[in-house]
Protein backbone atom coordinates (compact mmCIF):
# COMPACT_ATOMS: atom_id res chain seq x y z
CA UNK A 1 0.00 0.00 0.00
CA UNK A 2 1.56 3.30 -1.11
CA UNK A 3 1.95 6.10 1.94
CA UNK A 4 1.10 9.75 1.38
CA UNK A 5 4.62 10.87 1.78
CA UNK A 6 8.32 11.10 -0.41
CA UNK A 7 11.32 10.01 -0.33
CA UNK A 8 13.98 12.25 -1.55
CA UNK A 9 17.69 11.91 -2.30
CA UNK A 10 19.94 14.88 -2.68
CA UNK A 11 23.08 14.75 -4.19
CA UNK A 12 26.30 16.23 -2.47
CA UNK A 13 26.90 19.17 -5.20
CA UNK A 14 23.09 20.32 -4.18
CA UNK A 15 24.30 19.76 -0.54
CA UNK A 16 26.79 22.05 -0.93
CA UNK A 17 24.59 24.84 -2.07
CA UNK A 18 23.01 25.03 1.14
CA UNK A 19 21.22 28.20 0.58
CA UNK A 20 19.54 27.30 -2.02
CA UNK A 21 18.93 23.77 -0.95
CA UNK A 22 16.76 25.33 2.14
CA UNK A 23 15.19 28.04 0.15
CA UNK A 24 14.14 25.04 -3.12
CA UNK A 25 13.51 21.91 -1.55
CA UNK A 26 13.60 21.36 2.15
CA UNK A 27 11.50 24.23 2.80
CA UNK A 28 10.49 25.37 -0.67
CA UNK A 29 8.07 27.75 0.78
CA UNK A 30 6.07 25.38 3.06
CA UNK A 31 5.26 25.85 6.46
CA UNK A 32 2.86 24.08 9.50
CA UNK A 33 2.16 20.17 7.77
CA UNK A 34 3.10 20.96 4.69
CA UNK A 35 6.90 20.35 5.73
CA UNK A 36 5.49 16.89 6.58
CA UNK A 37 5.37 14.01 4.96
CA UNK A 38 8.95 13.81 3.24
CA UNK A 39 11.86 11.65 3.95
CA UNK A 40 15.32 12.84 3.26
CA UNK A 41 18.22 10.58 2.08
CA UNK A 42 21.37 12.83 1.97
CA UNK A 43 24.82 12.62 0.66
CA UNK A 44 27.87 13.79 1.79
CA UNK A 45 28.87 17.57 1.11
CA UNK A 46 30.23 17.74 -2.17
CA UNK A 47 34.14 16.53 -2.40
CA UNK A 48 33.93 14.86 1.67
CA UNK A 49 33.94 11.98 0.31
CA UNK A 50 36.79 12.10 -1.67
CA UNK A 51 38.65 13.37 1.02
CA UNK A 52 37.86 10.58 2.87
CA UNK A 53 38.28 7.64 0.16
CA UNK A 54 40.10 8.83 -2.52
CA UNK A 55 39.08 11.14 -5.18
CA UNK A 56 36.25 9.67 -7.80
CA UNK A 57 37.79 11.21 -10.66
CA UNK A 58 41.81 11.17 -10.12
CA UNK A 59 42.35 9.14 -7.79
CA UNK A 60 44.36 10.80 -5.21
CA UNK A 61 44.01 9.26 -2.41
CA UNK A 62 42.14 10.49 1.30
CA UNK A 63 42.56 9.56 3.93
CA UNK A 64 41.81 5.63 3.16
CA UNK A 65 44.09 5.57 0.30
CA UNK A 66 46.62 7.29 2.46
CA UNK A 67 46.55 4.40 5.05
CA UNK A 68 46.53 1.53 2.48
CA UNK A 69 49.58 2.95 0.82
CA UNK A 70 51.44 3.05 4.04
CA UNK A 71 54.09 5.37 2.14
CA UNK A 72 54.43 7.57 5.59
CA UNK A 73 52.96 6.72 9.15
CA UNK A 74 51.45 10.10 9.48
CA UNK A 75 49.86 10.49 6.24
CA UNK A 76 46.58 9.15 6.95
CA UNK A 77 46.52 11.37 10.55
CA UNK A 78 47.31 14.30 8.06
CA UNK A 79 44.57 13.47 5.10
CA UNK A 80 42.29 12.98 8.06
CA UNK A 81 42.93 16.49 10.13
CA UNK A 82 42.44 17.76 6.28
CA UNK A 83 38.64 16.06 6.77
CA UNK A 84 38.40 17.41 10.09
CA UNK A 85 39.12 20.74 9.01
CA UNK A 86 36.55 20.58 5.69
CA UNK A 87 33.76 20.04 8.01
CA UNK A 88 34.68 22.34 10.31
CA UNK A 89 34.71 24.86 7.20
CA UNK A 90 31.42 23.95 6.12
CA UNK A 91 29.60 24.20 9.36
CA UNK A 92 31.16 27.88 9.75
CA UNK A 93 29.39 29.04 6.16
CA UNK A 94 26.15 27.22 6.86
CA UNK A 95 25.08 28.40 10.78
CA UNK A 96 23.99 31.27 12.10
CA UNK A 97 23.64 30.33 15.61
CA UNK A 98 26.80 29.80 17.31
CA UNK A 99 25.41 27.12 19.64
CA UNK A 100 24.45 24.81 16.78
CA UNK A 101 27.72 25.04 15.01
CA UNK A 102 29.19 24.31 17.85
CA UNK A 103 27.23 21.08 18.30
CA UNK A 104 27.91 20.19 14.79
CA UNK A 105 31.46 20.59 15.44
CA UNK A 106 31.33 18.60 18.39
CA UNK A 107 29.39 15.82 16.18
CA UNK A 108 32.20 15.63 13.63
CA UNK A 109 35.02 15.39 15.94
CA UNK A 110 33.42 12.70 17.94
CA UNK A 111 32.82 10.67 14.38
CA UNK A 112 36.46 11.66 13.55
CA UNK A 113 38.08 10.56 16.92
CA UNK A 114 36.16 7.21 17.02
CA UNK A 115 37.53 6.12 13.27
CA UNK A 116 41.05 7.55 14.22
CA UNK A 117 41.46 5.39 17.00
CA UNK A 118 40.45 2.48 15.26
CA UNK A 119 42.97 3.33 12.47
CA UNK A 120 45.54 3.57 15.22
CA UNK A 121 44.73 0.03 16.08
CA UNK A 122 45.10 -1.45 12.40
CA UNK A 123 48.21 0.73 12.37
CA UNK A 124 49.90 -0.87 15.32
CA UNK A 125 48.36 -4.41 14.21
CA UNK A 126 49.84 -4.20 10.98
CA UNK A 127 53.08 -3.27 12.06
CA UNK A 128 53.85 -6.69 13.06
CA UNK A 129 53.51 -8.68 10.16
CA UNK A 130 51.92 -12.12 11.56
CA UNK A 131 48.85 -10.19 11.41
CA UNK A 132 46.66 -10.00 8.49
CA UNK A 133 44.24 -6.98 8.52
CA UNK A 134 43.01 -7.23 4.50
CA UNK A 135 39.35 -7.77 6.31
CA UNK A 136 39.66 -5.01 8.73
CA UNK A 137 40.57 -2.42 6.08
CA UNK A 138 37.44 -3.12 4.48
CA UNK A 139 35.41 -2.43 7.70
CA UNK A 140 37.75 0.97 7.77
CA UNK A 141 36.52 2.20 4.63
CA UNK A 142 32.66 1.57 5.43
CA UNK A 143 33.43 4.10 8.37
CA UNK A 144 35.21 6.35 6.55
CA UNK A 145 32.80 6.55 4.22
CA UNK A 146 29.82 6.83 6.54
CA UNK A 147 31.44 9.95 8.45
CA UNK A 148 30.66 12.06 5.17
CA UNK A 149 26.86 11.21 5.49
CA UNK A 150 26.62 11.31 9.09
CA UNK A 151 28.25 14.80 9.26
CA UNK A 152 25.19 16.08 6.39
CA UNK A 153 22.61 14.52 7.58
CA UNK A 154 23.60 15.60 11.50
CA UNK A 155 23.93 19.68 10.38
CA UNK A 156 20.81 19.63 7.79
CA UNK A 157 18.45 17.83 11.00
CA UNK A 158 20.06 20.88 13.16
CA UNK A 159 19.76 23.82 10.62
CA UNK A 160 16.15 22.65 9.76
CA UNK A 161 15.53 22.77 13.57
CA UNK A 162 16.79 25.78 13.93
CA UNK A 163 13.69 27.10 11.63
CA UNK A 164 11.53 25.43 14.16
CA UNK A 165 10.91 22.50 11.83
CA UNK A 166 10.81 19.30 13.56
CA UNK A 167 13.60 16.92 11.49
CA UNK A 168 15.42 14.07 13.03
CA UNK A 169 18.70 13.16 11.85
CA UNK A 170 18.65 9.02 11.12
CA UNK A 171 21.58 7.36 11.80
CA UNK A 172 21.84 4.09 10.02
CA UNK A 173 25.53 4.21 9.40
CA UNK A 174 25.72 1.74 12.78
CA UNK A 175 29.32 3.51 13.79
CA UNK A 176 29.26 1.94 17.06
CA UNK A 177 27.92 -1.19 16.64
CA UNK A 178 29.38 -4.82 16.14
CA UNK A 179 26.21 -6.83 15.21
CA UNK A 180 25.41 -5.69 11.55
CA UNK A 181 22.10 -6.73 10.10
CA UNK A 182 20.73 -6.32 6.85
CA UNK A 183 20.17 -3.37 5.19
CA UNK A 184 16.28 -3.76 5.09
CA UNK A 185 16.37 -4.20 8.53
CA UNK A 186 18.00 -1.41 9.94
CA UNK A 187 15.57 0.62 7.81
CA UNK A 188 12.58 -0.69 9.24
CA UNK A 189 14.23 -0.30 12.81
CA UNK A 190 15.24 3.49 12.52
CA UNK A 191 11.64 4.00 10.81
CA UNK A 192 9.22 2.06 13.59
CA UNK A 193 8.61 4.60 15.72
CA UNK A 194 8.95 8.02 13.43
CA UNK A 195 5.15 9.96 12.64
CA UNK A 196 5.66 11.06 9.12
CA UNK A 197 3.01 13.54 9.91
CA UNK A 198 4.61 15.40 12.12
CA UNK A 199 8.55 14.45 11.81
CA UNK A 200 10.86 14.96 9.00
CA UNK A 201 13.33 12.93 8.67
CA UNK A 202 16.76 13.45 7.81
CA UNK A 203 19.02 10.25 7.01
CA UNK A 204 22.13 8.92 6.41
CA UNK A 205 23.10 8.03 2.57
CA UNK A 206 25.47 5.53 4.07
CA UNK A 207 23.85 2.58 6.02
CA UNK A 208 26.16 0.40 8.51
CA UNK A 209 24.95 -3.59 6.92
CA UNK A 210 26.10 -6.57 6.20
CA UNK A 211 28.01 -6.87 3.01
CA UNK A 212 29.05 -3.36 3.16
CA UNK A 213 27.53 -0.70 1.43
CA UNK A 214 30.78 0.35 -0.35
CA UNK A 215 31.45 -2.89 -1.02
CA UNK A 216 28.97 -3.67 -2.66
CA UNK A 217 27.30 -0.50 -4.03
CA UNK A 218 30.47 1.39 -4.77
CA UNK A 219 29.90 4.97 -4.77
CA UNK A 220 26.36 4.29 -5.68
CA UNK A 221 25.44 3.72 -2.35
CA UNK A 222 23.25 6.87 -0.79
CA UNK A 223 21.08 5.81 -3.84
CA UNK A 224 20.95 2.02 -2.41
CA UNK A 225 20.00 3.43 0.96
CA UNK A 226 17.09 6.03 -0.80
CA UNK A 227 15.73 3.21 -3.25
CA UNK A 228 15.47 0.88 -0.07
CA UNK A 229 13.76 3.48 2.46
CA UNK A 230 11.02 4.30 -0.60
CA UNK A 231 9.80 0.60 -1.23
CA UNK A 232 9.98 -0.61 2.58
CA UNK A 233 8.43 2.48 3.83
CA UNK A 234 5.70 2.39 0.48
CA UNK A 235 6.75 5.72 -0.78
CA UNK A 236 3.85 7.34 -3.02
CA UNK A 237 6.90 8.91 -5.59
CA UNK A 238 10.75 8.82 -5.17
CA UNK A 239 12.59 12.09 -6.00
CA UNK A 240 16.43 12.59 -6.65
CA UNK A 241 17.23 16.06 -6.33
CA UNK A 242 20.55 16.79 -8.60
CA UNK A 243 22.50 20.00 -9.78
CA UNK A 244 21.12 19.54 -13.64
CA UNK A 245 18.25 18.46 -15.33
CA UNK A 246 17.96 14.97 -16.82
CA UNK A 247 18.17 16.70 -20.35
CA UNK A 248 18.57 15.06 -24.46
CA UNK A 249 22.45 15.81 -24.05
CA UNK A 250 25.70 17.91 -22.17
CA UNK A 251 24.20 21.34 -22.86
CA UNK A 252 28.25 22.12 -22.21
CA UNK A 253 28.63 20.34 -25.66
CA UNK A 254 25.65 21.14 -28.05
CA UNK A 255 24.54 23.99 -26.63
CA UNK A 256 22.50 25.74 -23.83
CA UNK A 257 19.68 26.38 -26.28
CA UNK A 258 19.75 23.01 -27.92
CA UNK A 259 19.88 20.43 -25.44
CA UNK A 260 16.05 19.85 -23.91
CA UNK A 261 14.74 18.88 -20.66
CA UNK A 262 13.52 15.01 -20.81
CA UNK A 263 9.48 15.82 -19.14
CA UNK A 264 8.46 12.03 -19.25
CA UNK A 265 10.94 8.62 -19.80
CA UNK A 266 10.85 5.04 -18.37
CA UNK A 267 12.95 2.62 -16.26
CA UNK A 268 14.23 0.73 -19.54
CA UNK A 269 15.64 4.37 -20.30
CA UNK A 270 16.80 4.82 -16.62
CA UNK A 271 19.02 1.32 -17.28
CA UNK A 272 20.43 2.43 -20.15
CA UNK A 273 21.58 5.34 -18.69
CA UNK A 274 23.11 3.95 -15.76
CA UNK A 275 24.93 1.06 -17.85
CA UNK A 276 26.91 4.14 -19.35
CA UNK A 277 27.81 5.66 -16.31
CA UNK A 278 24.99 8.75 -16.15
CA UNK A 279 24.49 9.57 -12.82
CA UNK A 280 20.72 9.57 -13.15
CA UNK A 281 19.81 6.45 -10.94
CA UNK A 282 21.73 3.67 -9.55
CA UNK A 283 20.61 0.02 -11.98
CA UNK A 284 20.34 -1.50 -8.30
CA UNK A 285 18.17 1.66 -6.99
CA UNK A 286 16.12 1.79 -10.00
CA UNK A 287 15.05 -1.80 -10.23
CA UNK A 288 13.87 -1.75 -6.56
CA UNK A 289 11.45 0.95 -7.22
CA UNK A 290 10.31 -0.11 -10.74
CA UNK A 291 9.45 -3.80 -8.76
CA UNK A 292 7.35 -1.99 -6.41
CA UNK A 293 5.39 0.28 -9.07
CA UNK A 294 7.06 4.01 -7.24
CA UNK A 295 7.69 6.46 -9.82
CA UNK A 296 10.96 8.15 -9.71
CA UNK A 297 11.31 12.41 -10.37
CA UNK A 298 14.64 13.87 -11.30
CA UNK A 299 14.57 17.92 -10.22
CA UNK A 300 16.90 20.39 -10.45
CA UNK A 301 17.77 21.77 -7.08
CA UNK A 302 17.93 25.09 -9.09
CA UNK A 303 15.13 25.20 -10.37
CA UNK A 304 12.24 25.63 -7.83
CA UNK A 305 9.27 25.78 -10.40
CA UNK A 306 10.33 22.87 -12.89
CA UNK A 307 8.56 19.25 -12.14
CA UNK A 308 11.32 17.63 -13.54
CA UNK A 309 11.92 14.33 -15.09
CA UNK A 310 9.15 11.62 -14.37
CA UNK A 311 10.25 8.10 -15.20
CA UNK A 312 7.49 5.56 -14.69
CA UNK A 313 7.43 1.91 -15.42
CA UNK A 314 4.66 1.77 -18.38
CA UNK A 315 5.64 5.01 -20.05
CA UNK A 316 6.46 5.27 -23.99
CA UNK A 317 6.35 8.00 -25.94
CA UNK A 318 3.11 8.94 -28.48
CA UNK A 319 5.60 9.22 -31.60
CA UNK A 320 8.49 7.37 -31.78
CA UNK A 321 11.61 9.42 -31.08
CA UNK A 322 15.35 9.69 -29.71
CA UNK A 323 15.12 11.07 -25.98
CA UNK A 324 18.66 11.06 -25.08
CA UNK A 325 22.27 11.50 -26.80
CA UNK A 326 24.95 10.52 -24.50
CA UNK A 327 27.79 7.94 -24.47
CA UNK A 328 31.42 7.12 -22.85
CA UNK A 329 34.55 9.02 -23.61
CA UNK A 330 36.94 6.72 -23.01
CA UNK A 331 36.02 2.86 -23.50
CA UNK A 332 38.00 -0.48 -24.38
CA UNK A 333 37.21 -2.81 -26.78
CA UNK A 334 38.58 -5.93 -26.12
CA UNK A 335 38.93 -8.28 -29.07
CA UNK A 336 38.95 -12.38 -29.02
CA UNK A 337 39.52 -13.98 -32.41
CA UNK A 338 39.72 -17.62 -31.69
CA UNK A 339 39.92 -19.59 -35.72
CA UNK A 340 38.93 -23.23 -34.03
CA UNK A 341 36.10 -21.12 -32.18
CA UNK A 342 33.22 -22.54 -34.36
CA UNK A 343 31.18 -24.63 -32.93
CA UNK A 344 32.73 -24.64 -29.74
CA UNK A 345 31.34 -23.57 -26.48
CA UNK A 346 32.79 -22.65 -23.04
CA UNK A 347 34.87 -19.34 -24.84
CA UNK A 348 32.14 -16.95 -24.06
CA UNK A 349 31.80 -18.06 -20.41
CA UNK A 350 35.54 -18.14 -19.94
CA UNK A 351 35.78 -14.72 -21.02
CA UNK A 352 32.81 -13.27 -18.89
CA UNK A 353 34.67 -15.02 -15.90
CA UNK A 354 37.82 -13.14 -16.38
CA UNK A 355 36.26 -10.15 -17.24
CA UNK A 356 34.33 -10.88 -13.53
CA UNK A 357 37.27 -11.58 -11.58
CA UNK A 358 39.05 -8.27 -13.09
CA UNK A 359 36.19 -6.49 -11.75
CA UNK A 360 35.67 -4.69 -15.56
CA UNK A 361 32.52 -3.34 -16.34
CA UNK A 362 30.66 -4.95 -19.37
CA UNK A 363 28.49 -1.47 -21.51
CA UNK A 364 28.40 -4.23 -24.36
CA UNK A 365 29.24 -7.13 -26.21
CA UNK A 366 29.09 -8.95 -29.73
CA UNK A 367 29.92 -11.76 -31.43
CA UNK A 368 30.65 -13.73 -34.97
CA UNK A 369 31.00 -17.29 -36.09
CA UNK A 370 35.05 -16.48 -34.74
CA UNK A 371 35.33 -13.33 -32.57
CA UNK A 372 33.75 -12.56 -29.36
CA UNK A 373 34.04 -8.37 -28.74
CA UNK A 374 33.35 -6.91 -25.18
CA UNK A 375 33.36 -2.90 -24.88
CA UNK A 376 34.77 -2.23 -21.10
CA UNK A 377 34.20 0.93 -18.92
CA UNK A 378 37.90 0.33 -17.99
CA UNK A 379 41.62 1.48 -18.19
CA UNK A 380 44.05 0.48 -20.51
CA UNK A 381 46.09 -1.32 -18.03
CA UNK A 382 42.76 -2.80 -15.81
CA UNK A 383 42.06 -4.54 -19.22
CA UNK A 384 45.56 -5.85 -19.98
CA UNK A 385 45.83 -7.28 -17.27
CA UNK A 386 42.44 -9.28 -18.59
CA UNK A 387 44.37 -9.94 -21.72
CA UNK A 388 47.22 -11.40 -20.26
CA UNK A 389 45.08 -13.87 -18.32
CA UNK A 390 43.38 -14.66 -21.05
CA UNK A 391 46.57 -15.03 -23.32
CA UNK A 392 48.14 -17.59 -20.96
CA UNK A 393 44.46 -20.01 -21.10
CA UNK A 394 43.90 -19.57 -25.11
CA UNK A 395 47.72 -19.38 -26.96
CA UNK A 396 46.51 -19.79 -29.75
CA UNK A 397 44.07 -16.84 -29.89
CA UNK A 398 44.28 -13.40 -31.14
CA UNK A 399 43.28 -11.20 -28.23
CA UNK A 400 43.38 -7.40 -28.31
CA UNK A 401 42.28 -4.29 -26.78
CA UNK A 402 42.32 -1.10 -28.44
CA UNK A 403 40.86 2.34 -26.64
CA UNK A 404 37.25 3.50 -28.03
CA UNK A 405 34.30 5.61 -27.75
CA UNK A 406 30.54 4.82 -27.75
CA UNK A 407 27.80 7.30 -28.22
CA UNK A 408 24.58 5.90 -27.92
CA UNK A 409 20.52 7.12 -29.03
CA UNK A 410 18.50 6.54 -26.59
CA UNK A 411 14.51 6.88 -26.10
CA UNK A 412 11.17 4.00 -24.67
CA UNK A 413 10.47 4.02 -28.34
CA UNK A 414 13.11 4.63 -30.98
CA UNK A 415 11.62 2.76 -34.06
CA UNK A 416 10.87 5.50 -36.15
CA UNK A 417 11.62 4.75 -39.90
CA UNK A 418 15.10 5.74 -41.00
CA UNK A 419 16.70 6.52 -37.51
CA UNK A 420 19.90 4.47 -38.76
CA UNK A 421 20.56 5.63 -41.66
CA UNK A 422 20.00 9.54 -41.10
CA UNK A 423 22.29 8.69 -38.07
CA UNK A 424 24.86 7.24 -40.71
CA UNK A 425 24.75 10.32 -42.87
CA UNK A 426 24.75 12.95 -39.67
CA UNK A 427 28.33 10.70 -38.63
CA UNK A 428 29.69 10.76 -42.23
CA UNK A 429 28.78 14.71 -42.60
CA UNK A 430 30.90 15.76 -39.14
CA UNK A 431 33.57 13.55 -40.69
CA UNK A 432 32.98 10.66 -38.11
CA UNK A 433 34.53 7.35 -38.40
CA UNK A 434 32.54 4.47 -37.41
CA UNK A 435 33.69 1.74 -36.18
CA UNK A 436 31.24 -0.37 -35.34
CA UNK A 437 27.69 -0.29 -34.51
CA UNK A 438 25.16 -2.17 -32.38
CA UNK A 439 21.20 -1.92 -32.51
CA UNK A 440 19.42 -4.93 -30.49
CA UNK A 441 15.96 -5.82 -31.59
CA UNK A 442 14.22 -4.10 -28.88
CA UNK A 443 13.94 -0.16 -29.65
CA UNK A 444 15.60 1.62 -26.57
CA UNK A 445 19.16 2.13 -28.12
CA UNK A 446 21.42 2.21 -30.85
CA UNK A 447 25.35 2.27 -30.05
CA UNK A 448 27.62 3.71 -32.34
CA UNK A 449 31.31 2.89 -31.80
CA UNK A 450 33.89 5.60 -32.83
CA UNK A 451 37.57 6.62 -32.16
CA UNK A 452 37.76 8.88 -28.48
CA UNK A 453 39.05 11.88 -30.14
CA UNK A 454 35.48 12.17 -32.37
CA UNK A 455 33.13 11.70 -29.53
CA UNK A 456 32.41 15.19 -29.20
CA UNK A 457 31.67 15.91 -32.84
CA UNK A 458 29.65 12.58 -33.02
CA UNK A 459 27.32 13.72 -29.75
CA UNK A 460 26.32 17.01 -31.71
CA UNK A 461 26.18 15.23 -34.79
CA UNK A 462 23.61 12.79 -33.70
CA UNK A 463 21.68 15.35 -30.93
CA UNK A 464 21.25 17.83 -34.53
CA UNK A 465 20.12 14.89 -36.66
CA UNK A 466 17.95 13.09 -34.00
CA UNK A 467 16.66 15.76 -31.29
CA UNK A 468 16.85 19.18 -32.81
CA UNK A 469 15.99 18.39 -36.31
CA UNK A 470 13.12 16.74 -35.42
CA UNK A 471 12.09 18.78 -32.60
CA UNK A 472 11.66 21.57 -35.22
CA UNK A 473 8.69 20.90 -37.30
CA UNK A 474 6.32 20.50 -33.81
CA UNK A 475 7.28 23.43 -33.09
CA UNK A 476 6.93 24.89 -36.37
CA UNK A 477 3.15 23.77 -36.31
CA UNK A 478 2.62 24.85 -32.82
CA UNK A 479 4.18 28.13 -33.50
CA UNK A 480 1.92 28.14 -36.64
Amino acid sequence: MMGRHSVEKIGGTSMTATTTLFDNVLIGGRSGADLYHRIFVVSAYGGMTDLLLENKKSGAPGVYGRFVAQQDDNGWREAIETVRGAMHERNAAMFARAESRAEADAFVDQRIAAVAACLDDLARLRSHGRFCVKEQLTTARELLAGIGEAHSAHSTSLLLRDRDVNARFVDLTSWDQDDLGTLDARIEQAFAAIDLSSTLPVVTGYAGCEGGMVRRYARGYTEMTFSRIAVLTGAREAIIHKEFHLSSADPKLVGEGKARKIGRTNYDVADQLANLGMEAIHPGAGRGLRQSGIPLRVRNTFDREDAGTLVTGDYVSDVPRVEIVTGLRQMQALQFFEQDMVGVKGYDAAILDVLTRHKLWIVSKSSNANTITHYLSASAAAVNAAVAELQDRYPDAAITAQPVAMVSVIGSDISRPGLVPDALRALGDAGVAMIAMQHQIRNVDVQFLLAPHDFDAAVRALHRALVEDEAAPAEDRRAA
